[in-house]
């Protein structure tokens, strides 16, 4: 027997490297403790859903924590390449981490999968951003959903608050464009950090400014409290949040004083309300299925996000294995190549169709409208 395991042992080592022990590893970094640990809670704990094999190559992930801190994020990016020498990444869960990370992945030549909501990982398009693809809808697709339902309900003066971050500030840049050709006036812009504890002083200037209507963009349960304190001193008029507020804790935290909401999201958070033809909605319930049956409650759609990167390395992943073996450059560049091809893949946050000028790739099929009714959400028709 320790012949035959000797024998075993020398075949192996003489066999070439990636045919014995090739393996596709991917890193994912969350922010699952930290001031936005509601975002990345959802999406570590969507890492045991995820292909475990792909063109015939078992998948390997290395998860890691970031704390919701950008440095403690490009640590973790730095120690995945170097290290771990992963072909690809997921993550990190917050904009900033991930905007501090572009550089080193292009540097590297490792894909990064950002399940993140700025569009400024991905736009405007340039050498280091091609290295980059987003799982999350941009800004601008979201916000031309709002913008539209405010013009149609009559708003003229709009306020807008936003984290002091490039999440709120891209959002503030989107909103202030498409209002302009909508006629809307845009009477007040504040800023707060995602760990403030009290944004008093700007809800005051907020109301003082009389608008019909106020957006507020910031990611997770940050979201809450501008909208809590907007209540709380008696404002009446329209609230509209952003994709980032898509999560149960901000029902949970706003309880009453956050019905009427309106937002622009994926369809997982009214899957029982979209129709049937839709292209995602059975992806998404097998995910929220899944999830549930491992977790016990049902996912935040930031989850959801982590997700559809799994899918999206599933689908490249033997398309790039024809170009290269798993842990080499061209392994790593053919898979950049083939998520840039994408086409019409349904995934639980909508329809991806990327290109070398578009890497998140949504249209309206990754969007729904919807409001807040009793503590739930209800698509708006």
């Amino acid at each position: 027997m320790k012949l035959q395991s000797l024998v075993r042992a020398l075949l192996v080592a003489t066999l070439p490297m990636g045919v014995a022990l090739a393996q596709v590893k991917i890193g994912v970094i969350s922010s699952s403790t930290g001031p936005i640990a509601a975002v990345g809670i959802p999406q570590k704990n969507t890492v045991p859903l995820l292909p475990t094999k792909a063109g015939g190559q078992t998948i390997e992930y290395i998860a890691l924590d970031d704390a919701s801190d950008p440095t403690a994020a490009v640590v973790a990016v730095k120690k995945l390449i170097s290290e771990h020498k992963v072909d690809a990444i997921v993550g990190p869960s917050g904009s900033p981490n991930a905007m501090g990370a572009i550089q080193f992945v292009a540097e590297a030549g490792v894909p990064l999968l950002a399940p993140v909501g700025t569009a400024a990982v991905v736009l405007p398009m340039n050498e280091q951003k091609k290295w980059v693809f987003k799982t999350t809808q941009n800004d601008n697709l979201i916000a031309s959903a709002l913008i539209e339902h405010m013009a149609k309900t009559g708003v003229k003066k709009l306020a807008f608050i936003g984290t002091s971050d490039p999440y709120g500030e891209n959002w503030a840049k989107v909103v202030a464009e498409g209002v302009e050709k909508k006629g809307i006036k845009i009477v007040a812009d504040e800023r707060f950090q995602r760990q403030d504890t009290s944004v008093a002083a700007q809800a005051l200037k907020v109301i003082a400014a009389k608008p019909d209507a106020v957006l507020i963009a910031a990611p997770g349960a940050p979201a809450v409290l501008p909208q809590l304190t907007l209540a709380d001193r008696g404002f009446k008029g329209k609230v509209y949040q952003t994709h980032g507020a898509a999560l149960p804790d901000f029902l949970k935290l706003g309880g009453k004083k956050v019905d009427g909401t309106i937002l622009a999201a994926s369809l997982m958070l009214v899957l029982d309300q979209v129709p049937d033809s839709h292209p995602s909605k059975t992806i998404a319930k097998n995910y929220v299925a899944a999830y549930q049956k491992l977790h016990g409650v049902a996912p935040a759609t930031f989850g959801g996000n982590v997700f559809d990167a799994g899918l999206l390395l599933e689908k490249t992943i033997p398309v790039a294995l024809a170009k290269g073996k798993p842990g080499t450059p061209e392994f790593r560049s053919a898979l950049r190549d083939a998520l840039e091809q994408i086409k019409e893949m349904p995934a639980t946050q909508g329809v991806y169709n990327m290109t070398p000028a578009d890497h998140s790739g949504f249209d309206e099929r990754g969007r729904e409208l919807i409001t807040v009714v009793d503590g739930k959400w209800t698509l708006l028709k």
